[in-house]
């Protein structure tokens, strides 16, 4: 009896905090923050799959963690929501298309990056006015709320261009398809997966102004959980999963794949 409490002690010792990423992985579930809206990167389908990049780079964390993707809860995360999904408990995770910054990093943490893009514009085929971000002053430039894209445009490129906001960038695109606006910026890799459905419409500049690094998004003060995700995000990318997704998801919108980034957020 004494050997079993010793045992059972010792179980007890090596467990992780039930309030930790690695306490709730050993309970078998996750509840993962995703875009259901982007094309090839994150997407809710009408069947009720949920398919792209980003949901494979969650899927496959989560196995290294040791949850099987039948045990992750999704959950919608948006722009303007992602810090109080975090802080709040509502999710575990969020990998959606989530830029690394030190103003974001004052309310949570992050692992990786796991994909470097950089800020682009979505405008109408036809129109061969625009040609970068300089070339917007006067004309109306779509985003969504709670993203920084836009402002990033005004603040440092067309002073005059007048700013419009929406609660989903599929709204955007339909602005900017109807003529409401003249266009929708946001990074590259986003804005393709908008092209691939709808060619003959639309096209991407081709001219990226910034840098963005894409990590996944935890609660503050979970060190262990950060090394942890960082490892497989590492072993993602030397495994030749991390290739085989992006040529997978993001390949067919023609959008140059880049090369696998330096994990760094540790």
């Amino acid at each position: 009896m004494v050997v079993l409490a010793l045992l059972g002690a010792l179980t007890a010792c090596s467990g992780h905090d039930p309030d930790t990423l690695l306490g709730r992985a050993d309970a078998g579930e996750l509840t993962i923050g995703i875009r259901f809206d982007q094309p090839g990167l994150a997407e809710h389908t009408l069947d009720g799959r949920f398919v792209g990049f980003d949901v494979e780079v969650a899927q496959y964390v989560a196995g290294q963690l040791g949850v099987k993707p039948s045990e992750i809860t999704w959950k919608e995360t948006t722009s303007a929501t992602r810090e109080t999904d975090l802080t709040s408990g509502r999710v575990d995770l969020v990998v959606a298309t989530y830029s690394i910054t030190d103003k974001r990093k004052q309310q949570i943490s992050f692992a990786g990056p796991y994909f470097e893009t950089g800020q682009d514009l979505l405008v109408r085929k036809t129109d061969d006015t625009i040609t970068g971000p300089e070339k917007l002053n006067g004309r109306r430039l779509c985003s969504v709320t709670g993203s920084t894209p836009a402002q990033e445009v005004k603040d440092r490129f067309a002073s005059a261009v007048e700013l419009v906001e929406y609660p989903r960038y599929p709204d955007c695109v339909t602005a900017l398809l109807a003529g409401q606006v003249d266009a929708v910026t946001t990074d590259g890799v986003i804005l393709a997966g908008y092209v691939t459905e709808n060619p003959e419409l639309l096209k991407v500049v081709g001219k990226p102004f910034t840098t963005e690094r894409y990590g996944i998004g935890l609660r503050q003060h979970d060190s262990g959980g950060q090394a942890a995700l960082d490892d497989a995000i590492q072993k993602m990318i030397s495994s030749g999963t991390w290739l085989d997704s992006l040529r997978r998801n993001i390949g067919p919108s023609g959008y140059p794949l880049p090369a696998p980034p330096t994990v760094t957020e540790r």
